[in-house]
Order: structure tokens, then C-alpha cells, then sequence
């Protein structure tokens, strides 16, 4: 390969700068018709009757915490490992992020580390489906349901994944998601917030947009809210990626079976385990690397793969690595965290740069630097 291939980049279909335009034409620069179109569309997909655009995944989260009343004295669930913006954001509304180990095969939350975390100051449970695979959302469901624990789902990494048939996002009393440059389709930045409960919805709406509610008069707060809405121009290229987005998650789909077939049954790669109950619609494709095979240590690999032309990740570090979130040892995290590299994944891809990754992957077992 005579060029860098990127761990990830943006498709854009070129429909996107005629969408922009004319939400430009329209004179409707922050709000307008396209974030009500953007929001219906993924309303729709997701199966969810209350959507709200949002400036970012991030402040999806926020906003969830927000409308669930979560703050100073509560204490909300995160999985060890994964992308922990749901941890920062709880710290931020002075609640504590309690973290539970996840499982050695999937990578994701299980019923039962969740279990073992519940005090009476548990507020809700963040169930994020990391690298686009899914928890297990009925045992989670019927774990948290008796105790009146909220279940938010973060599908940040997994628009297009599905469990037992529904969406990611769909299942919880929340779902947020991310649009961020990386992610299965783009604005840029920007993210969503989806539930089937119009009293969080109605909180959601408020808490969006300086707290004011616009049914009762102009200029009238009625909570101390933010501006986390996103703008006409972001949800005309949202609506733009949307229209292909059946494309993107084939595409996705054909990269996850091409990895697969290359390197599944490969001595010393272990690949990220789904159920049968879950379709994944990939953000990343991610593998453990054994150490009795790849004596030099991921992070050796990582610099190796660059040498050779292809840009790869780690996976994140663990909760309990990080001085920030004062977690006790997740002995599971942290073996993923040390252990784990994330190959280039997106739309565009080609089959003869997927071959290129995993030979020159499997060609690095038992080397040294």
C-alpha cells in the first residue's frame, strides 16, 4: 500500500452539499424544517414516538441525566470499559459513576456486574453498546424494572445494530446516539436523544433549549436549561447521509464478514463476540490479542501497523486505570484495555485493503521491535 489507510473517515455521498445549500436558501440557520425532518426520519427507524436533536452524543447524555433528575447524592452504572463520556457527564451533575466489569467475550454490561453494584442510591444504569455490539436488554430490563432503576441506553458506536429485532436505543427509557465525523452517519458533531416516555420527552425538550417552553409564553424559564440543540445546517447533511443509510449498514455489514473470514479462526486473535440476539451494525472492529502470540505488547503493534501504512486504535482504557473516576480493580477492563486494537473500519474500505490489514496483522505474531 503506498498510502496511509485511516482507522476511519467520513463517506459522503455528494448529496450532502445540495441539502446544506438549500437549508442555507431557506434562511433557517439554527433551528428549521430539516432538524424537524432529521428527527423524524430517525424517529421512525428507531421506533421511538419522542426524538430530539442535540449538539452532540455527549449532550444526549446530559440530557438524559437532566430529565431523570440525576444529580449530587445519586449513583448511576457504567460499564468499566468503553467510551466514558456517560461517567464524565455523571461527575458533572455531582452524581458518582459506580463501574462494573463487562464480559470477556462481548465486551458489554451484563445483568449480573450490574447486580452486584445496586445500592439504594442507584439512580439509573448506562448500558453503552460498544464498537456497535448490544448488551443483553431483557435481563438488564428485567433486573432494573422492579427496582424502578432507569436503563439508558448508549448507542453512541451502534445506530443500525439491533436486539431481538429492536434498535439500539429503543429499549431503554432512554437512547442517545452520536453523529460525530466517526460515526455510522455524519453531521459532523451532533447526536439525538430518543424515548417513549412523553413526560421525559416534554423534560428533554425544556432542558434542550435555556428551559424555556414556548407553549406557555416567549422568553419564560422554567428550569435552568442549556443550548444543546442542533442546527438546520447540520440536520440538512444528517437528512442527506440518511437517505443511504440501508448502503451504509450493508456496507458495514460486508467489512465485519470480510474481517471475520480473514481472521476469526486465526491462532491468537480473538474477535469480539456477538449473540445470536444481536445483529451488529459495526463502528469499529476490534481485537484481543494474545500475549503468548504477540509477545511484543499491543502497543508495539500499534506503532508496527502505522509502519506499515495502516492507522489502528487501542481500545479504551479501563475506569479503574484513570485517577479521575476513583474505581476499584475491573480485572476485565483493564486485561481489554491493555490488549485490544481497533482496525480501520468505514465505508469505502476495499476488500484488498481489508486483506492488507489482516495479513500484515497475523504477520506480526512473534515479532519484536
Amino acid at each position: 500500500m503506498n498510502k496511509l489507510i485511516p482507522w476511519a473517515k467520513p463517506c459522503l455521498f455528494g448529496n450532502e452539499a445540495a441539502r446544506i445549500q438549500e437549508a442555507l436558501e431557506s434562511t433557517w440557520i439554527s433551528g428549521g424544517p430539516f432538524v424537524d425532518q432529521f428527527e423524524k426520519e430517525l424517529g421512525a427507524w428507531i421506533k421511538a414516538p419522542y426524538v430530539s436533536a442535540t449538539s452532540n452524543g455527549t449532550t444526549a447524555i446530559h440530557l438524559a441525566y437532566l430529565a431523570l433528575g440525576i444529580g449530587i447524592g445519586d449513583e448511576v452504572i457504567i460499564p468499566g470499559f468503553g467510551y466514558l463520556a456517560a461517567a464524565n457527564i455523571a461527575l458533572l451533575c455531582g452524581a458518582k459513576p459506580v463501574f462494573a466489569e463487562v464480559d470477556p467475550a462481548t465486551w458489554c454490561l451484563t445483568a449480573e456486574a450490574v447486580a452486584r453494584c445496586i445500592t439504594p442510591k442507584t439512580k439509573a444504569v448506562v448500558a453503552i453498546h460498544t464498537y456497535g455490539n448490544m448488551c443483553d436488554l431483557d435481563a438488564l430490563a428485567d433486573l432494573l424494572a422492579p427496582r424502578k432503576i432507569a436503563l439508558i441506553e448508549d448507542a453512541a458506536e451502534a445506530l443500525g445494530s439491533t436486539y431481538k429485532g429492536r434498535a439500539a436505543g429503543a429499549s431503554g427509557a432512554i437512547g442517545t446516539y452520536s453523529f460525530h465525523a466517526t460515526k455510522t452517519i455524519t453531521t459532523g458533531e451532533g447526536g439525538l436523544i430518543a424515548t417513549h416516555d412523553p413526560e421525559l420527552h416534554r423534560k428533554i425538550q425544556l432542558y434542550r433549549s435555556h428551559g424555556m417552553s414556548r407553549d406557555v409564553r416567549f422568553y419564560w424559564h422554567e428550569v435552568p436549561g442549556h443550548n444543546f440543540r442542533l442546527t438546520n445546517f447540520q440536520a440538512a447533511m444528517g437528512c442527506a447521509q440518511f437517505e443511504h443509510f440501508p448502503e451504509i449498514k450493508d456496507a458495514r455489514l460486508v467489512l465485519d464478514s470480510q474481517y471475520r473470514q480473514l481472521l476469526l479462526q486465526e491462532a491468537g486473535l480473538e474477535m469480539q463476540h456477538f449473540e445470536a440476539s444481536v445483529v451488529p451494525v459495526l463502528w469499529a472492529v476490534a481485537i484481543r490479542l494474545d500475549p503468548d502470540f504477540f509477545s511484543q505488547g499491543r502497543d508495539e503493534v500499534l506503532l508496527q501497523m502505522r509502519q506499515s501504512g495502516i492507522e489502528c486504535r487501542p481500545g479504551f482504557y479501563a475506569a479503574s486505570q484513570q485517577p479521575l473516576y476513583q474505581s476499584g480493580a475491573l480485572p476485565i477492563c483493564e486485561d481489554l484495555a491493555s490488549k485490544v486494537i481497533s482496525l480501520p473500519c468505514y465505508v469505502g474500505l476495499k476488500a484488498v485493503e481489508v486483506a492488507y490489514i489482516c495479513e500484515t496483522l497475523i504477520s506480526l505474531r512473534g515479532t519484536f521491535s
